[in-house]
Parts: C-alpha cells; sequence; structure tokens
C-alpha cells in the first residue's frame, strides 16, 4: 500500500521592481525578511523568487520553526503626492 503524501500550499505577496539600470526585474517577499531573487524577464524573476521562497522555507522547516503566513489584506498600490 502506498504512503500519501501531504503538502500545505501558502500563499505570500511578491513584489516586482524592475531595474532602470540593468533590466529585468528584483523581487521580494515582504513576510520573509531577506528572500530576494532576480531575473532577466517577469517569468525568469518568477520563476527564481518562488524557488528561493521555497529554499528559504525548507530551511525555515528544516530548523523547526514556525512557518510564517502572510497578512491578509495586503494591498500594493500607487500613490501620487505633490510637491
Amino acid at each position: 500500500m502506498s504512503k500519501k503524501i501531504e503538502h500545505k500550499v501558502l500563499e505570500y505577496v511578491a513584489v516586482f521592481e524592475p531595474d532602470l539600470k540593468v533590466g529585468g526585474f528584483t523581487v521580494t517577499i515582504p513576510a520573509l525578511p531577506g528572500c530576494i531573487s532576480e531575473g532577466d524577464t517577469f517569468e525568469k524573476a518568477l520563476a527564481n523568487i518562488e524557488e528561493a521562497t521555497s529554499l528559504y522555507l525548507e530551511t525555515l522547516r528544516d530548523e523547526r520553526a514556525e512557518l510564517p503566513q502572510e497578512s491578509r489584506g495586503a494591498v500594493i498600490a500607487p500613490i501620487y503626492v505633490k510637491v
């Protein structure tokens, strides 16, 4: 009889910022301090941050630390300020 493996799926907000000097994107996960990656295209940056996040959480799990949960209600929006 085979053993059933269950996986928990966590959701995090990823912030993609264009790198205006060299191109591509820098990506951070605010709920995971220090979890950062980059990519030459949006798609590559997305794949890279997914891998970085997985490794970040794997390290926490290995250390038996609690996995951070994303705070509900995060909104990222532009604002306009007169100067």
